[in-house]
């Protein structure tokens, strides 16, 4: 087996005009994030969600400008949001629907609700459509084996999940709901 390099140190990093750590945002992590951790490194993760949050993926400039505000390297802030399946590096759907794949999810049939969600809405799993409105994700364990199969919709956990009540979450979602 061989591994591919990138040419990462020559590769052009897409930027927009303003800032993705907005000095709203900064202050308020100085404020009310740091002050609760030993280190700035530490408060990497909360910084991390809060972008997510806010702009639905991180992006590459927000990474080096979180590195920036925490002085620390952009690495170390790309290595933690490509680690954690909960951060995109790019833009999620208003609806995300993320279909657990645990062992009791499989056993239950999350297979058949994923493969249905993938027709219905022309997208395999972390792929969203074109419009925007969704992004369909095969996730770990949700930890709630016992309702089994589950879903979220956004953050919303969906328990005992049929094909006629993911249908009806998606319509739901749809109309501007959000699957909530």
């Amino acid at each position: 087996m061989s591994w591919t390099t990138k040419p990462s140190a020559t590769t052009k990093i897409a930027r927009r005009a303003e800032p993705y750590c907005t000095a709203a945002m900064m202050s308020r992590w100085t404020s009310e994030l740091l002050p609760r951790y030993a280190t700035k490194h530490a408060a990497l993760l909360p910084i991390l969600h809060d972008l997510q949050h806010e702009y639905r993926h991180i992006s590459y400039q927000a990474m080096i400008e979180v590195a920036a505000f925490l002085s620390i390297k952009p690495a170390d802030v790309m290595d933690t949001v490509t680690f954690y399946e909960e951060f995109s590096t790019e833009p999620l759907g208003k609806c995300v629907i993320g279909i657990c794949q645990s062992i009791a999810c499989e056993v239950c049939g999350h297979k058949k609700l994923q493969d249905h969600v993938s027709a219905r809405l022309g997208i395999k799993p972390h792929e969203t459509t074109a419009d925007g409105k969704f992004t369909l994700l095969a996730l770990e364990c949700l930890g709630s084996c016992d309702t089994a199969p589950v879903a979220l919709f956004n953050e919303t956990l969906h328990e005992n999940l049929t094909i006629a009540n993911i249908d009806a979450l998606i319509d739901e979602a749809a109309k501007g709901g959000g699957g909530h």
